[in-house]
């Protein structure tokens, strides 16, 4: 049976009985935070009586925002005023019975607030904080202000990407944010590794997770060439072949893929042409080579290009939207969806790209809105109910 068969309401999340402090806004933290929720973690998401900025992303129905539910459902919302005494000691009463901490503010917030790992480390020794900033906690950069699509550029990433786009010299529009999606994993990689190593010395620690750092990480070969001295070369740039009504991505990635291709597009004899017979002759001569492969597409729709690239083994895709893509039944199959009520009614997050055979991991079916938790996580601190009361005041 595969993990996807495997009936997981009766499973329980890997981190099931961990206690999450979420202190993070828009991207990078709620994601991280709402991967740990997803797999069964209690994420307690701390937020201002005006909610995170987040909320009020579009799509919005009746005041709730999908954008805001996709990050941030599973989570349970306490509202507190942190730059009050009472908000402050709230907070440090439940890190007592925390085992993780995140927060995504500039360096140096938290300290002003105590509440950032020195403050904390004290009251309980096992608390795993991670910290997700722009540049990292220290250095020269430290507390300058980032975004991820400042990110992107100071990383090399854009710059990166243009080399890539003959005839190009301005770099791209931003409209999809890597850095904040791809930090957040890390960050989630980061504790999970964290929480591994307190259960063999007891002892939580302070993780500080970089965007600039995590943006480099794409840019494996880049980082290579950067160093050292390489001769210019005509690298393989994957990219659109135009059929009769469309484009499709296609990838040779081996050399039974490229002679394959060459069947698919009626030419086996240039296996052994001079030009492509070798992986170095083809690098030297790749855009004869598309240029060959197009002239085939171009005469057939994209439908069947798909299917004689696909019968011959050669990795290929039309370009798609996302709602298309969403309609891909292995996207049904695979269970990739779930179903989400808030107050606007319902909506569909993507769960996390894993399934596991002994452990739950899915999205929760509902949003909790807006200091749902708070008189409940207040009780729990020791406050009476005149005291709650007079805390809401």
């Amino acid at each position: 049976m595969t993990n996807t068969g495997n009936d997981q309401r009766n499973m329980t999340g890997s981190f099931a009985g961990l206690r999450v402090l979420d202190f993070s806004t828009t991207i990078a933290g709620p994601h991280c935070t709402r991967m740990l929720a997803d797999m069964g973690a209690e994420v307690i998401k701390i937020e201002t009586e005006e909610g995170e900025t987040m909320r009020t992303r579009p799509p919005v129905r009746n005041h709730c925002s999908t954008a805001f539910g996709q990050l941030n459902v599973g989570k349970n919302s306490l509202v507190l005023d942190l730059k009050s005494p009472k908000g402050v000691e709230a907070v440090r009463r439940l890190v007592a019975t925390a085992d993780v901490v995140v927060e995504n503010f500039r360096p140096g917030v938290m300290r002003r607030l105590k509440l950032d790992y020195a403050s904390l480390h004290g009251l309980n020794p096992k608390l795993v904080y991670c910290s997700i900033s722009g540049y990292g906690q220290t250095g020269p950069s430290a507390e300058l202000p980032a975004y991820a699509p400042v990110i992107h550029a100071a990383s090399g990433y854009e710059m990166a990407h243009l080399a890539y786009q003959p005839g190009r010299s301005r770099p791209d529009y931003c409209g999809i944010y890597h850095a904040d999606v791809l930090t957040g994993v890390y960050a989630f990689g980061a504790i999970s590794a964290a929480l591994y190593q307190r259960a063999a010395t007891g002892q939580g620690q302070h993780i500080d997770v970089s965007m600039l750092e995590s943006m480099l990480s794409l840019t494996l070969n880049e980082l290579q060439w950067s160093q050292f001295e390489v001769k210019p070369t005509q690298r393989p740039m994957f990219g659109p072949i135009e059929t009769t009504d469309g484009y499709v991505m296609m990838a040779i990635a081996s050399e039974k893929t490229f002679q394959s291709l060459m069947q698919v597009i009626g030419h086996p004899e240039w296996v052994s042409d001079p030009r492509f017979a070798k992986y170095s002759d083809r690098r030297e001569n790749w855009t004869s080579l598309m240029e060959g492969v197009e002239a085939w597409s171009r005469t057939v729709a994209t439908a069947q290009c798909l299917a004689a690239l696909n019968a011959h083994g050669v990795p290929s895709s039309a370009y798609r939207t996302v709602a298309e893509a969403l309609r891909d039944p292995q996207i049904a199959h695979r269970g990739a969806l779930a179903e989400v009520e808030d107050g606007g009614g319902s909506f569909k997050v993507l769960n996390l790209p894993f399934r596991m055979s002994g452990a739950k991991v899915s999205a929760a079916r509902r949003m909790s809105t807006l200091g749902e938790h708070t008189r409940a996580y207040l009780k729990e601190t020791g406050l009476s109910e005149d005291e709650i009361a007079a805390f809401a005041g």
